[in-house]
């Protein structure tokens, strides 16, 4: 009897053995392909606004030396680079002799 339930055992093995399927379902295939596509596509979405991240900061720094290069202009032209942006004029600073000329 023993010998039996392991000859049994052996051809319910075997039987699961060739039960197992080789693919996924058609629904299970497109639903992991959609899946993975919308990962794709979210890396690669990424990977532009990190590119154009890049550039902007890049242009962020471009511009910040064009401002520290046009202060000196205006520091040569009119000893300071202190302007009120609004309406242009000039926020000298205070010296001892204008302190002394207000009193």
């Amino acid at each position: 009897m023993a010998k039996e339930k392991i000859e049994s055992l052996k051809d319910v093995k075997e039987e699961v053995k060739r039960e197992k399927p080789e693919f996924v379902s058609e629904t299970h295939l497109t639903n992991l392909q959609r899946l993975v596509n919308s990962v794709n596509a979210l890396q690669y979405n990424i990977g532009k606004l990190e590119q154009q991240k890049h550039t902007l900061l890049h242009n962020l720094s471009v511009t910040q030396d064009r401002i520290g290069i046009f202060q000196d202009t205006l520091e040569k032209e009119y000893g300071t680079f202190d302007v009120n942006i609004e309406d242009g004029k000039i926020n000298y600073p205070e010296t001892a002799s204008n302190k002394s000329n207000e009193k």
